[in-house]
């Protein structure tokens, strides 16, 4: 299973020089970027940690690509992902978000089902890797 979130996810995995260029269209649009990662990519977990601080005032990508080369120094067998945030009044929100690591094995997610009073019955999904511990969730 191939976990697909945010833009780029079903082509192949971005290089530096990709990520350097998305970087680059993000800030040349005014945008902040940060970099974040988790052990928990449910589509509704959207609060990922952050790695640093958001780049408000950086206008180089280079320093991006540097960023997401130190996180995967510490948080290599986990996701991580490259946010752009603009913060134009009215705007105010996440304009581009993709992946740029991923654990070796992705366990995928399964279909949990709940039955309610009423002959109600409910569906959740839930990612393979929340079995394990935080911290211990990819190898």
């Amino acid at each position: 299973m191939r976990l697909r979130q945010g833009q780029f996810s079903f082509l192949p995995d971005l290089s530096d020089d990709d990520i350097r260029t998305q970087a680059q269209y993000a800030i040349d649009n005014g945008w902040a970027v940060s970099v974040e990662y988790t052990d928990d990519p449910h589509p509704r977990n959207t609060y990922w940690e952050m790695w640093g601080h958001p780049m408000f005032d950086n206008r180089d990508a280079a320093a991006v690509v540097y960023e997401v080369n130190e996180c995967r120094k510490e948080h290599g067998g986990k996701y991580i992902r490259v946010l752009a945030f603009d913060a134009t009044h009215g705007w105010e929100s996440v304009r581009m978000s993709f992946i740029v690591n991923r654990p070796k094995e992705e366990p995928g997610f399964r279909v949990v089902r709940q039955e309610a009073p009423g002959r109600v019955i409910r569906y959740s999904v839930e990612s393979y890797a929340v079995r394990e511990p935080e911290g211990h969730r990819y190898g």
